[in-house]
């Protein structure tokens, strides 16, 4: 490509396609929100792509559209989160590739969580039975392989959502089960002594009754009776200002961890997921269709992303999960691998402190992005697997922007290769960190 590259967007993934682009011989032009009259005088005639990296949705889809309508014949890519947004641009735009850095990302970071023998693992199409193809580097080709979950995987996962029915995942519903099994602990003893002088029915019966302060059965005057019948009594007032204080507690929580179905927080055999943000919503989606039990975490209680992981029965727990107390809570002790996918690198850093400390052997996977934080981290001492988020995204633009847009973007040892559906790689680019220094 002889032409030049207009990059729309000041974002820390911009600046990084900005830094390869021109990294790799292509002339670019870098703006951040141009205006309308800066958007046509940037337009030349010899730009032959533009890449549209914002984190607003709204405003890329109308600088994608206006810069389709001046340069029509100028390749288009556009990084947009939003599946609607997504479908009316291709709808608009049928010749540009839209996608979001976690669905370019997120392969490599299942892959990096459950098998890290592989480079990647993602869907090979978008079926309802989807099928799944593993990606692994093999000198001048990539190994395209079906791939499905092993059952050592899958296994102790489902043994996990299994053992997490009706168990505490934190202290509001540590009071509610104890309220809830302090009732029925009282009912059933109730129910025992009333056996003394009644038939089983009928002492269940008086007991439920009993406990629910409706009525209570007329009792001989046994002082043994008569003092269990006390404590009964007291107990049932203490269970039961738990269970409503509980209960009360869980659903104004947004009952974001069920105690019972899909939705449990898993016990064993699961993958954590730290930030549930688009690429760590993306990734438990995907673990999830995999067949891997996932158990989010998230800071920001009014999170949006919350509402659409219970809409997809993906449990997360709201909670700062830099620290222990939060992880052991996760029980990343248990788990399969532990994700650190938040936004910021330095918080994800504070993540993988905290959980080699409470669990070292469980695997580590780290989202990164800017690269100079992980690598003066990484050097310090080993804090495993890491996935440059916004180094693939610029190697995947890179590509698009010079020939057709890959399949999909892997790393190796020593570069990033852009590769079709078959394997081939279409372009082999150097892992870029540098970013550009454009204002």
């Amino acid at each position: 490509m002889s032409g030049r590259i207009l990059v729309i967007g000041q974002t820390s993934v911009g600046r990084r396609v900005c830094g390869l682009l021109r990294e790799s011989g292509l002339t670019t032009n870098h703006l951040d929100l141009p205006t309308d009259a800066e958007l046509r005088a940037a337009l030349t005639p010899d730009v032959d792509g533009i890449a549209v990296m914002l984190h607003d949705d709204i405003k890329a889809l109308r600088y994608s559209l206006a810069a389709h309508h001046i340069r029509p014949s100028a390749r288009l890519f556009v990084a947009m989160f939003d599946r609607t947004a997504r479908e009316q641009l291709r709808t608009a735009v049928p010749t540009a590739v839209v996608l979001s850095p976690a669905a370019i990302s997120v392969p490599s970071l299942v892959a990096a969580a459950i098998d890290p023998r592989t480079a990647a693992i993602r869907r090979k199409d978008t079926q309802e039975e989807a099928r799944w193809v593993s990606l692994t580097p093999a000198g001048d080709h990539t190994n395209v392989a079906a791939y499905s979950t092993p059952d050592a995987i899958r296994r102790p996962g489902r043994i996990g959502r299994l053992t997490g029915q009706l168990r505490a995942y934190d202290a509001g519903t540590k009071v509610l089960l104890t309220g809830v099994f302090g009732l029925i602990t009282v009912i059933a003893l109730d129910t025992i002594v009333g056996l003394q002088h009644a038939n089983f029915l009928r002492a269940m019966y008086d007991a439920t009754r009993t406990t629910a302060t409706i009525s209570a059965p007329a009792l001989p005057d046994e002082p043994w009776i008569l003092i269990f019948a006390t404590f009964a009594a007291l107990a049932v007032l203490a269970f039961t200002a738990m269970f409503a204080a509980g209960l009360v507690n869980y659903l104004i929580s947004g009952r974001h961890v069920a105690l019972i179905g899909r939705r449990v927080a898993p016990r064993s055999g699961h993958v954590v997921v730290v930030g549930m943000g688009q690429v760590g919503l993306r990734l438990a989606e995907e673990l999830q269709a995999l067949g891997v039990a996932v158990l989010g975490i998230e800071v920001n209680a009014t999170s949006r992303s919350l509402q659409i992981a219970r809409a997809k029965r993906i449990p997360v727990i709201v909670g700062d999960a830099a620290s222990r107390a939060t992880l052991k809570a996760a029980r990343v002790d248990h788990a399969y691998a532990v994700v650190a996918a938040g936004s910021a690198e330095w918080d994800n850093i504070a993540v993988a402190v905290s959980s080699l400390a409470t669990a070292p052997d469980t695997r580590l996977v780290i989202r990164a992005g800017t690269g100079d934080a992980m690598d003066e981290t990484r050097s310090l001492f080993h804090i495993g697997a890491v996935v440059d988020v916004n180094g693939l995204t610029a190697s995947f633009v890179t590509s698009a922007m010079t020939g057709p847009a890959p399949y999909a973007v892997i790393a190796a040892d020593d570069a990033d290769l852009a590769i079709d559906e078959s394997g081939d790689i279409l372009n082999r680019l150097a892992p870029g960190t540098t970013r550009c220094e454009c204002r």
